[in-house]
């Protein structure tokens, strides 16, 4: 089984920069087979979403059903495993409690001068489409990341568009999170085509102002072809982690949580950074025989992974170290050195950081409560994990009395005229005060 070591002062420019691009390549290729699919659900409207069901889903779809009813809601409930809806309430407390803890106040003043005030007024987005993948399984966990800071921002429509099963609906654990979190509004649609039905609008699936959730290629390059058209939020594409490690790293604890990301597909990456060969030595020897342990599709994914764009990469020290993950920008950063805390002001870029070998990256997937939808492919350099803040905009505002204009007035029209505005100017040349 080949497992990639990278050494980084080996490496040429050109192998560091594919490494650095990890999937970011792929997505750039399926935009040309995506702008089709956005084209026909922008003219074709409802007829394409049943087509493409059919097509990339393998699942028969009426226009009827394309929205989950009420009465798929109540079956939803009543089918699903006790112990898993208490997995399901116990996380979305959790997820709920910290993006509460996040809510801005509506409206703030600053006095900037005698007569001048300053300040913002926050108000929720009007409408928001979220995006659940679906893949091999079900996702009620992006669920509850996506619709819990939803309805605490208080949107005022919130739906979301998910795959349908192969028997042609959505899973149970799914629908019960939506409703769990207040979210009504679902409809069976995914891919590319889930993400033009939100941007244009169709018979059924309503148009958003903003979309928001993780997926695979498809959908991200959807995105980006329909940016400018729609708020598309977050670039959350394929999957990413990086461990970093030192030499007082346990070896066990590091191939586990190495595993944790390069589980989700093929195209995703999943990197142990160290300055310790012991330790590179060591991963390398233990990944084959964790991966033959786990499920067929599971295992095939990672060794794709670990052949492709993940494996090990061997720095010089832990300045280094910290240097690439800084220039990778990982959507997961799993913090295993010997002082976690240590390191963190020289972490600057992450999607989440999560510290010391009680914080692996399930916990934050799943129950510790922080926002487990996060920048991939090095956008973490500028964008941020989701939170209510998404969900929110700022108007600004501002107020003078005449003190306070009279203290401005001048200078706004100097520097108006500097800059060419005569109307500008006689904004407050022509004022009867």
């Amino acid at each position: 089984m080949k497992i990639n070591v990278f050494d980084l002062a080996k490496l040429t420019a050109e192998e560091k920069s594919r490494l650095l691009r990890r999937s970011e390549t792929d997505i750039e290729n399926f935009q040309e087979v995506v702008r089709p699919v956005i084209r026909d659900v922008q003219q074709k409207g409802d007829s394409a979403l049943v087509d493409y069901c059919r097509k990339f889903d393998k699942v028969e779809m009426d226009i009827s059903a394309l929205k989950v009813s009420e009465e798929e809601f109540r079956k939803a409930g009543e089918n699903l495993e006790p112990d898993i809806k208490e997995v399901i309430e116990k996380s979305a407390k959790n997820i709920r409690k910290f993006h509460k803890a996040q809510m801005p106040d509506e409206m703030w003043f600053t006095q900037v001068d005698k007569g001048i005030m300053a300040g913002e007024k926050i108000t929720p987005i009007t409408s928001v489409g979220l995006y659940v993948p679906r893949g091999k399984g079900s996702f009620p966990s992006v669920m509850l990341m996506l619709c819990i800071p939803a309805v605490i921002a208080r949107v005022p429509k919130v739906i979301v568009c998910t795959p349908p099963t192969p028997e042609g609906g959505v899973d149970d654990a799914s629908l019960f999170t939506a409703e769990l979190c207040g979210v009504k509004e679902v409809y069976k649609v995914g891919g590319s085509q889930a993400i033009a039905a939100m941007a244009f609008g169709t018979e059924t699936v309503p148009k958003v102002n903003k979309v928001l959730g993780p997926g695979n290629a498809y959908v991200s390059a959807a995105k980006r072809l329909l940016y400018g058209r729609i708020d598309v939020g977050t670039p959350a594409g394929p999957s990413e982690s990086i461990i970093l490690c030192d030499e007082n790293t346990d070896p066990e604890i590091a191939v586990t949580d190495l595993l944790i990301e390069a589980e989700h597909g093929p195209d995703s990456t999943a990197l142990l950074v160290t300055h310790s060969k012991k330790l590179a030595d060591a991963v390398k020897q233990m990944l084959p025989g964790r991966i033959e342990n786990l499920p067929e599709e599971r295992k095939n994914f990672c060794r794709t992974g670990f052949s492709n764009y993940g494996g090990i990469v061997l720095t010089s020290d832990l300045k280094e170290s910290l240097a690439f993950v800084n220039d990778f920008a990982p959507e997961h950063l799993e913090v295993l050195t010997d002082d976690p805390m240590g390191v963190m002001p020289d972490i600057k870029n992450a999607g989440e950081i999560l510290l010391g070998p009680y914080t692996p990256i399930s916990c934050g997937n799943y129950s510790l409560g922080v926002n487990a939808i996060l920048p991939t492919g090095g956008f973490a350099k500028t964008f941020s994990c989701v939170t209510v803040f998404d969900f929110l905009k700022r108007s600004s505002i501002g107020y003078m009395t005449k003190e306070g204009y009279d203290s401005i007035k001048d200078i706004t029209r100097k520097f108006a005229e500097y800059e060419g505005f005569p109307s500008h100017a006689n904004a407050i040349k022509l004022r009867p005060f």
